[in-house]
């Protein structure tokens, strides 16, 4: 494996199905400029955007070389800042869990423990209020708005980890819409899963990253993809639902804890990345996974 700026290179891992693995980076969090990696959002250019849940964001170069992960080159990173352009503290109000960008250039994160939406013009500038879907406040603490994604016809997709919808514990709510338009919907989790990300999917569908963690087996996660017109023919209280195209659960991907999943068009293909938060943990790794998706 050879050292990159921002990590080290992994290799592929022979797949079948419709992600084939382009292999990926073991990141240096203090070179890339921020740790606890929590959401992602890739642009055409393949630069990637990533929050963490301690108020910080950062950007790397993804370089490929024959189609696969090369380096991963360290761009800018910052903290995080509130209405006033003071860095949120770290604690409630810093944990950042989900980005995305609108087509102006606006960012949008999510964050949790402070259930709320901050619109960003710069992401090293002040970050404003926008209006977030009624009933996010209802979330549990650690189980709020994990996925935020622009889906190709403009709207947005909103997913929560650990909020149930009304009268269906074993769903979890979602919005549809924009800030002041948000629609109700509902997401069915694979039993003993909890959704953690959603990326928008250039033909108008979307993935939607998925975990699992128990003391006894560890972490567990799966990527489903959610069809474009499922989405166009959601109403108000729709259930969606996804089919599995990749697990990563130690065979033979890494069993680590994902957190971020964000995909872009590149060179003609559909570039997928994954990234995991390691917890600050000595037994955990921060990585990131590329895929192209071949849906």
């Amino acid at each position: 494996m050879a050292a990159s700026q921002a990590g080290t290179r992994l290799p592929p891992i022979p797949l079948d199905g419709r992600l084939r693995s382009l292999g990926g980076f073991e990141i240096d969090a203090a070179r890339i400029g921020a740790a606890n990696l929590s959401g992602i959002h890739l642009d055409d250019d393949l630069v990637a955007t990533m929050v963490d849940d301690r108020g910080r964001w950062a950007q790397a170069r993804i370089e490929l070389h024959d189609g696969r992960a090369h380096r991963l080159l360290p761009i800018a990173a910052g903290p995080l800042r509130d209405g006033a352009g003071r860095p949120l503290p770290r604690g409630r109000s810093a944990d950042a869990e989900s980005i995305t960008r609108l087509p102006d250039g606006t960012w949008l994160v999510g964050y949790e423990r402070w259930h709320r939406i901050r619109a960003y013009r710069q992401l090293d500038g002040p970050g404003a209020y926008v209006d977030a879907p009624p009933g996010l406040d209802r979330a549990p603490i650690n189980g709020g708005l994990e996925g935020l994604t622009l889906l190709a016809d403009g709207r947005l997709l909103a997913l929560t980890e650990e909020l149930p919808a009304p009268g269906q514990p074993a769903l979890r709510q979602g919005w549809i819409g924009r800030p002041g338009r948000w629609m109700p919907v509902a997401w069915q989790p694979e039993p003993g899963f909890v959704p953690t990300d959603v990326a928008g999917l250039p033909d108008g569908g979307a993935l939607v990253l998925e975990r699992r963690f128990t003391w006894l087996t560890g972490f567990a996660a799966r990527v489903a993809v959610l069809p474009a017109a499922m989405l166009r023919a959601a109403r108000e209280g729709s259930v969606l639902r996804g089919e599995t195209v990749l697990r990563l659960d130690g065979d033979p991907l890494p069993a680590e804890n994902w957190e971020g999943v964000a995909a872009a068009r590149h060179g003609g293909r559909t570039i997928v990345a994954l990234v995991a938060d390691d917890n600050g943990s000595a037994i955990q790794r921060s990585l990131m996974l590329l895929f192209e998706w071949r849906g």
